[in-house]
């Protein structure tokens, strides 16, 4: 009975750490896909239109009196948070200034009774996984910032 009983055991605990391991592959896959869709939307569907002054866009921001030089600026702000949300280092810190800026977005759209308030708090729950899940490449980035620091002083 123990002969039967000794493989099984072995192969369990051998095929535990693979599924394991095959579930978390599956994860990073799913989340770097989740990091790419984020970063071209904020690059191409939400920034272009502000950079290249679409007459949508100029419309939503003489709308909220900002003029052009509050959609250059946040659409500035969206191409290069959608940059940093591609590169493994910046994604974490990406998130999280995308974050920021779609809670300024959401209470915009409140205050302004814009038309699409929740858009920006359903962008909020996907960067929110990704600042979290990625949260130890901001402490490499720190570790790196601070070598730099310490090498210049």
């Amino acid at each position: 009975m123990s002969e039967t009983t000794l493989p099984t055991a072995t192969a369990t605990a051998t095929s535990a750490p693979a599924a394991a391991s095959t579930r978390s592959r599956r994860a990073r896959i799913a989340l770097t896909a989740l990091q790419v869709v984020l970063g071209l939307f904020f690059a191409i569907a939400s920034a272009v239109p502000k950079l290249i002054a679409h007459p949508s866009a100029v419309e939503s921001f003489d709308k909220l009196g900002w003029g052009h030089t509050g959609m250059y600026i946040i659409g500035a702000l969206e191409l290069a948070g959608g940059i940093a949300l591609m590169i493994p280092l910046l994604d974490s810190v990406a998130a999280v200034a995308l974050m920021a800026l779609m809670a300024g977005a959401f209470i915009v759209n409140v205050v302004i009774h814009g038309p699409y308030p929740a858009t920006p708090l359903i962008l909020m729950l996907p960067l929110a996984l990704i600042a979290w899940a990625r949260r130890g490449h901001t402490t490499e980035l720190l570790h790196l910032v601070r070598r730099r620091v310490g090498q210049r002083a």
